[in-house]
């Protein structure tokens, strides 16, 4: 299915406007400090998360899954860099019945290990202040001051119940694998192209029970999001129907983000009557924190107990920043699909709508309250498409798994909305534009596709989206070209010498 992105003869200035109204929520950046509470805890803070049929050559029978976490990573970032949180739990949750419940799980947990590697100064061995002493080429290099490694356990059924399997390296059976140090710079790595010859021999096939093998990464990568932040929140200073390329900077364009990146055979992930997937990803704290300073030679400043306390939810992208309210964000971030009832009014009556009639009275705007094409869309995934067959509407990033991956070239940044089945919201990879998507969408986009018969099934008519045609952009444009072609296919990250 198609539709038409022609520009509508909105007044560009009260556009602007009424779209400034909702950027004054506190991110759009994805989910990169979206909520009050998780700007507190970057470690633990997931930005984004990708699915989408492998297209690398020779992959076609398998799904990849990226989680980021750890937002606007700045290159330089030493002496520390950027390490996951070894005391939280990073999960990539996938629910293959559609009754909004994980049925599979992929637990990571990280340990950090000081190798305290000291120098000679007047007759003494005193430890290095540097998580390196000396260039860097191998998996735990005996240079590295610092050793992060992590497990993969796979829990099926409920992640806290279910049953437990820890994945082993199928290069000699290991359950511990290296992920490699950021990115320090080009000396550390012998050169500009040192660090993704170091990085990519972390890159694991994993055994899968029963299911075969998979690969896993886990490291920094450059961060792949793309949005004219800057512009944005101030007040949107642009033509938000100027340029869809080239219009404005990507101002993520100098920062990296820590992956956990899974690329698993559909068979694994799939039941024999449902090929509709939905994922999302979270990170969880103890709820105990006792702050204590470190003994020597530790690499811990806390004692750290009692359940698990999800913190960071992420599966469609923008949900937290412009739909979900702020005082609801923190709630948001804790809670399971399954209990997502309980935000449904920011879903069928959201506040830019509203925001834009008060703001701006005669302004072109949505009026099909309930929003039930904003249901579909983020709840239930659109029939004939990706929609599983018994849906529980609930929030989740939805993929199905027989759409043929389109190769790196064939691939529009639009998704299906310019005739890519493979691409946003079927899944979503890379080079999808899904701010640009998710702005028309938010404006009714979807019931101007929809026509007047409502093929699409979301409920309403073009009649009721009168902004619904408006090729909305924030300027900034991406493809796949942009990005690897291979896993992960997320770029190298930036130098800490850049």
């Amino acid at each position: 299915m198609q539709f038409s992105l022609k520009r509508s003869i909105i007044s560009t200035s009260v556009l602007a406007g009424a779209l400034a109204s909702v950027f004054a929520l506190p991110a759009l950046a994805s989910s990169h400090r979206e909520g009050p509470f998780i700007a507190n805890q970057p470690k633990v803070d997931g930005t984004d998360l990708y699915m989408f049929r492998s297209y690398e050559a020779g992959r076609q029978d398998f799904v990849t899954l990226i989680a980021n976490f750890i937002p606007f990573q700045d290159p330089q970032g030493g002496p520390n860099f950027y390490q996951f949180d070894q005391n939280g739990l990073y999960e990539v949750h996938v629910d293959n019945v559609g009754d909004a419940k994980e049925h599979l799980s992929f637990q990571f947990r990280f340990k950090n290990t000081n190798n305290k590697l000291t120098l000679p100064v007047g007759g003494k061995n005193l430890s290095i202040p540097l998580i390196n002493s000396g260039t860097i080429s191998a998996v735990n290099d005996a240079k590295l001051n610092v050793r992060e490694t992590f497990t993969i356990d796979m829990v099926t059924g409920d992640r806290r119940r279910g049953s437990k399997t820890r994945l082993t390296n199928s290069a000699g059976g290991s359950t511990d694998f290296d992920k490699p140090v950021d990115n320090i710079g080009d000396k550390t790595f012998g050169g500009a192209t040192g660090y993704e010859a170091y990085a990519n021999k972390h890159i694991y096939t994993v055994a899968i029970p029963g299911c075969g093998n998979g690969r896993v990464f886990v490291g920094q990568r450059k961060e792949s999001f793309y949005i004219a932040v800057g512009k944005i929140f101030d007040l949107f200073n642009l033509d938000p129907l100027g340029a869809e390329v080239g219009g404005n900077p990507n101002n993520l364009e100098g920062k990296n983000v820590s992956s956990i990146a899974l690329e698993l055979p559909i068979a694994c992930l799939t039941t024999a009557s449902e090929p509709v997937i939905g994922a999302y990803a979270t990170a969880s704290v103890r709820q105990g924190r006792l702050i204590n300073p470190s003994p020597r030679g530790t690499n811990s400043a806390s004692k750290e107990g009692g359940p698990w306390a999800q913190v960071s939810r992420v599966g469609m992208p923008l949900v937290n920043e412009v739909v979900i309210g702020t005082e609801d964000k923190d709630r948001f971030n804790a809670s399971k699909p399954i209990g997502d009832a309980q935000f449904l009014d920011y879903v069928t009556n959201p506040t830019l709508p509203a925001l834009v009639q008060t703001l701006f009275p005669g302004a072109p705007a949505p009026t099909n309250f309930p929003r039930t094409d904003l249901v579909t869309v983020f709840l239930k995934g659109l029939e004939g498409l990706n929609q599983p067959k018994n849906v529980v509407p609930s929030e989740m990033l939805r993929l199905n798994t027989t759409t043929p991956a389109a190769a790196a070239g064939a691939q529009n940044p639009l998704g299906v909305a310019a005739g890519d089945n493979a691409g946003f919201p079927n899944g979503r990879r890379p080079g999808d534009d899904v701010v640009d998507l998710s702005l028309r969408v938010a404006m009714g986009a979807l019931c101007v596709l929809t026509g007047d018969t409502d093929k699409l099934k979301v409920g309403c008519k073009p009649a009721d989206a009168k902004a619904g045609g408006a090729a909305l952009t924030d300027g900034v444009r991406k493809t796949a070209a942009d990005f690897k072609v291979t896993f992960p296919y997320l770029n190298t990250p930036l130098p800490g010498n850049n």
